[in-house]
């Protein structure tokens, strides 16, 4: 083997390994009926989007519990893939056309989509690169994308089975508009922001008389497209105004007024303008009322003819002008500032308008009916969301459930199967061929041809080829019954964010019961948002978001990953710092460190084998923790996991374990002493366990040192090796772990703590005695506490003679007495140069202590309700504290007894 490196280079040996891994094709899969599948599809990134902190935090996530899955010896799959992002590529490349100097309005929809194939084929692959550079363990022969060939056509015969089914419907209804995108868009897709506005009271004369209903308003330039007021028939302000009319401002146009009980009688002055094209709860009112409907606006926001003022200006420049003509002619009386909910579009951040528009629907509702499996297999568990808070926000959702407006205003997307005659009457089909026929037999003229038939100008919602993604990366549609999908489906973990609940995860399992039969996944881990240290999301705009490859450039990928990983429990926003990827950064340092101290030893074959007591005692601390990781895995708490493993490498492998059993420095030789064979063998065994724990969080460093650590055939990888079972703790290993914890630990650090307060030099001749109460004393116990004793002149750095010694047989005027828990004490000689004031001062001090945490145990046992709602393990713990505080009291008495004796 080669000499070891003084330092770790992140840099050389991530792009080593991970070629390495992509040449044995080791994230591949394959169906194999001798392994369990386990299974996870990735949230497509946009074609548009290049990583970001949340992509980081989502995907370290996945890679983590793919590659346990794969050491596990399960088949793993990751199914990357990317969307196809229709809002948002289609802004893109109407941009990059604009700076050539060519108009989307000056191509044809073909010409255009050539463009925009282009744009895909140039910039659509780079997110998935740059996952390459986290060690995303992707399946990358199985890419997938939205748009292509086969999942295009499974999105086709979804809409015409829906359609069929009478689940899909055309109506012209109020949909959320977005006039920079020019498409309508879904609930789901408009963010609601708390933003500062201007309410504005306006002055509509009363026909006929001197008087004025006084409006008010967020939306003055809306005033133009006013059909009515209403005002509420309990409201005793304007009850004299019933059946009037009064004159719409700046346009002197006559409108009723009416009466509804939906008016708010505490909000503004009781008087409700009505713009029924503009704002869906006045569109109901205008319903209800049979109002006349005037949209004013174009689908970019500009003001049309039927305003009749302000006619190809923005809405907003119209509010501000408005605002001061109406000012200017008396009829703005005052505005208010006040604080209220705009709706924003979720891929243009444009201002969202409600607007009536021919569009195409999902019942949404009658969908649920048929499917109530969606609701309820999140309820009881059958798919669990990881945390739990959110079912309550899942089910306030499917119990509010809105028809989803399906059809996009856009070019770039699966165009809507929907063919229209010149008539109006129109047919659904899979493709062209078929959509002929059955507009032959919709009209009964068989001389009709292709050239009659129109097809649909809009594309469907990005969404509407999302939710059917765990089925069609598996072409589960093409061929219901193809191995892929009769192996791989449904998935086991979903891993996403909370924000998207709605748009996605809920309807993939809508989709995965109705067209599958069953759930899509059984676990959805819901990550939180990455915000910056002052809890502001990330974010491009606000120039607080961290470039990713930089990151990993700075501190490696482990390090980073070590950081998004150590910072983000699950659904809970993490306040991202890089001061965690630093840590993580030390945490690679220290594996590399340890390593290099290990394999720097000299081994002596003559030597007998010494370190029993401590390779028992790590290799049950390492089974105990895996008992502990496992645990945490189990409840999706991968930050826990890593935080015990993290514990098991930097506290009981580097700071306990190789301190005990590392050679001896010999100061005339200025060298270390040898290690016997049998110790060096069970610590590289060890560490390679340790490696295997650490792999899935830290995938190179740790197969870097895997190889380090001897020669090993190609396929020999820690990527793929097994990992580490949970055994049964036998009575020793119980009792190793106990007095490591319990006893040792705490008598190193006392003995220490003895030795800086006293100011005594390590080589000080001191005669140390274990004290173990006959009462509590068992052979397993004794011998265990027997085989540890060499460590402690060692731990301690001190020359000590030790001794256990039973405390009836033994006489305590000599020593200094230190209590360590309710069985063990440590005695230290005393020396001339002891102050034994001090000495009294400190055992008063923690006697005071000793007693106030006694108190406090006991009122917390004292407590009924406590006592009837803690878990029965709290309780326990608390009792035991309880009987350690009364043992640690009764020996601090006896030693200050004994130092006034």
């Amino acid at each position: 083997m080669s000499e070891i490196r003084k330092t770790y280079s992140p840099v050389e040996v991530e792009s080593k390994w991970y070629a390495y891994w992509l040449e044995n094709k080791f994230f591949h899969s394959e169906p194999n009926a001798a392994k369990k599948p386990f299974t996870i599809v990735i949230p497509p990134p946009n074609v548009t989007g290049v990583l970001h902190m949340g992509h980081m935090l989502n995907n370290t996530i996945q890679d983590v519990l793919i590659r346990k899955a794969r050491m596990e010896g399960k088949e793993a799959c990751w199914v990357p893939g990317t969307d196809h992002a229709s809002i948002a590529t289609e802004a893109k490349v109407v941009a990059l056309l604009r700076e050539q100097g060519i108009k989307k309005s000056d191509l044809s929809r073909d010409k255009f989509l050539e463009h925009a194939w282009v744009w895909k084929e140039k910039y659509g692959g780079i997110i998935l690169e740059q996952l390459k550079k986290l060690g995303a363990s992707c399946d990358w022969e199985r890419t997938r994308f939205t748009m292509e060939e086969n999942l295009s056509e499974a999105v086709i015969e979804v809409f015409n089975k829906l359609h069929t089914d009478g689940m899909i419907y055309r109506g012209f209804r109020m949909v959320n508009w977005d006039p920079e995108g020019k498409t309508a868009l879904s609930d789901e897709e408009v963010i609601h922001k708390e933003v500062q506005s201007k309410l504005y009271y306006i002055k509509y004369q009363v026909v006929g008389s001197d008087e004025f209903a006084v409006v008010a308003t967020t939306r003055p330039e809306t005033i133009l497209g006013d059909t009515a007021v209403c005002i509420h028939p309990k409201d005793d302000r304007w009850k004299h105004l019933k059946g009037k009319k009064v004159i719409v401002p700046l346009i002197n146009k006559e409108i009723p007024i009416i009466e509804d009980e939906y008016v708010d009688l505490e909000f503004g002055t009781g008087c409700l303008k009505v713009t029924p094209a503009h704002d869906v709860n006045d569109y109901q009112l205008g319903q209800k009322h049979g109002l006349e409907v005037i949209d004013i606006m174009n689908n970019d926001g500009t003001f049309n003819e039927n305003a009749q003022l302000y006619v190809g200006l923005d809405r907003f420049k119209v509010r501000k002008e408005i605002s001061a003509e109406l000012e200017e002619k008396g009829f703005l009386t005052k505005t208010d500032n006040i604080t209220n909910n705009v709706g924003y579009s979720e891929r243009t951040n444009a201002v969202v308008e409600p607007r009536l528009s021919l569009q195409w629907f999902v019942n949404m509702r009658s969908f649920m009916d048929k499917h109530p499996e969606v609701l309820s297999s999140v309820m009881n568990d059958e798919i669990k969301l990881h945390p739990a808070k959110f079912k309550n926000t899942y089910k306030h959702w499917i119990d509010n459930i809105k028809d989803w407006c399906i059809s996009r205003q856009l070019w770039w997307g699966q165009r809507i199967p929907a063919w229209y005659l010149s008539d109006g009457k129109y047919v659904v089909a899979l493709n062209e061929t078929e959509a002929l026929e059955k507009a032959k037999t919709l009209t009964g003229n068989a001389s009709i041809t292709l050239a009659d038939l129109k097809q649909d100008e809009d594309v469907l919602d990005t969404w509407f080829s999302s939710w059917l993604w765990p089925i069609s990366v598996f072409d589960g549609f093409k061929d219901p019954k193809n191995k892929d999908i009769d192996y791989y489906y449904p998935t086991n973990d979903l891993v996403t964010a909370p924000e998207i609940l709605f748009f996605w995860v809920a309807r993939m399992v809508m989709a995965g019961y109705a067209f599958r039969g069953e759930k899509p996944f059984s676990n959805v881990y819901l990550t939180g948002i990455v915000r910056d240290k002052q809890g502001r999301k990330m974010s491009k705009s606000l120039g607080n978001s961290p470039d990713p490859l930089d990151l990993i450039t700075k501190f490696g990928a482990d390090g980073v990953r070590f950081g998004m990983l150590l910072s983000s429990p699950a659904g809970n926003d993490l306040l991202f710092d890089d001061k965690y990827c630093e840590q993580g950064r030390n945490f690679t340092n220290k594996l590399w460190n340890a390593f290099r101290l290990i394999k720097g030893w000299e081994v002596d074959t003559n030597l007998p084998y010494i370190n029993e007591a401590p390779v028992e005692w790590l290799n049950a601390k390492i089974n105990a923790s895996l008992v502990e990781i496992e645990d945490h895995f189990s409840k999706y708490r991968l930050s826990d996991a890593l935080m015990s493993v993290y514990k098991l490498v930097w506290d009981d492998l580097c700071s306990w374990y190789l301190e005990m059993i590392k050679p001896e420095y010999d100061r005339e030789l200025d060298k270390s002493l040898p290690i016997d064979e049998q110790t060096y063998l069970k610590t590289l065994a060890i560490f390679e366990k340790v490696l295997k724990i650490v792999h899935p969080f830290m995938p190179f460093i740790t197969e870097e040192l895997w190889h380090d650590i001897k020669e090993r055939d190609a396929k020999d990888c820690v990527i793929i090796a097994e990992w580490p079972t949970v055994t049964d703790s036998k009575e020793t290993e119980i009792s190793i772990l106990s007095f490591v914890e319990t006893t040792l630990k705490p008598a190193i650090n006392t003995i220490n703590s003895h030795i800086q307060k006293n100011n005594l030099k390590r080589t000080s001749k001191l005669k140390s005695l274990f004290i173990v109460p006959a009462n509590a004393t068992n052979p397993t116990e004794y011998k265990t506490a027997e085989s540890f004793l060499p460590y402690i002149s060692k731990l301690s750095k001190c020359d000590f003679e030790i001794e256990i010694l039973h405390k009836e047989n033994q006489q305590f005027q000599q020593f200094y007495p230190y209590s360590i828990n309710s069985n063990y004490q440590v005695q230290i000689e005393k020396e001339n140069n002891l102050d034994s004031e001090a000495e009294k001062d400190r055992l008063e001090k923690e006697l005071v202590y000793a007693k106030g945490f006694l108190i406090s145990v006991e009122k917390k046992l004292n407590n009924e309700k406590f006592v009837q709602n803690a878990a029965a393990s709290v309780l326990d713990n608390e009792k035991q504290k309880q009987q350690d505080a009364i043992s640690k009291i009764k020996s601090i008495e006896e030693a200050l007894k004994e130092l006034v004796a």
